[in-house]
């Protein structure tokens, strides 16, 4: 995790740290962090999905071999660029920036029309989590702990931790139409 030399640096620590950064920095100023993350959540996996295509030029983080036949359905300049050392490669980095996308236009359409505090990001960290979970399955170059992919950890506990919290917000929002 600190070695940033050897790759320390991932997205879910990032994201922690950003969100961390931001609670203390709204306490400080008696800004709404529930509010502002909302907000925030589009912009955040809409920057994912664009900086996903970092790994592409730098041929990094791609999923395993794939055929020809398989391949051969994406653009050439994918083609191209899946061609590493003689073998295609699943093109991981397109299936999240493509996931993330999606997320970005239901997190839009979420801040349109939910007002609970909280929803958006808990949304994001949600379906963030999902994608990079199964995605994370295909490639090559994962961390592991103890045979598991310590991104896919990660993931399980976004999931986890969005459905508790969106449940509790939801419960909250029934108990006080009751009353």
């Amino acid at each position: 995790m600190f070695n940033i030399r050897q790759g320390g640096l991932a997205i879910h620590g990032g994201i922690l740290f950003g969100l961390t950064t931001a609670f203390i920095y709204t306490r400080y100023k008696k800004i709404n962090f529930l509010e502002l993350a909302d907000i925030a959540a589009p912009s955040i996996v809409l920057g994912q999905a664009i900086g996903r295509w970092g790994n592409f030029f730098n041929g990094e983080a791609h999923g395993g071999m794939v055929s020809y036949e398989f391949i051969k359905h994406f653009p050439l300049f994918i083609q191209k660029g899946m061609y590493i050392d003689g073998s295609y490669y699943h093109p991981t980095f397109l299936y999240e920036s493509i996931w993330n996308l999606c997320v970005c236009l239901i997190l839009v359409y979420l801040l349109r029309r939910v007002l609970k505090n909280g929803t958006v990001i808990l949304a994001y960290v949600g379906l963030y989590s999902l994608g990079r979970f199964f995605i994370e399955g295909l490639r090559t170059d994962s961390l592991m702990f103890y045979g598991i992919r310590m991104a896919q950890l990660v993931s399980i506990g976004g999931m986890v931790f969005s459905i508790i919290f969106l449940l509790l917000i939801y419960r909250k929002c029934y108990l006080k139409k009751l009353i």
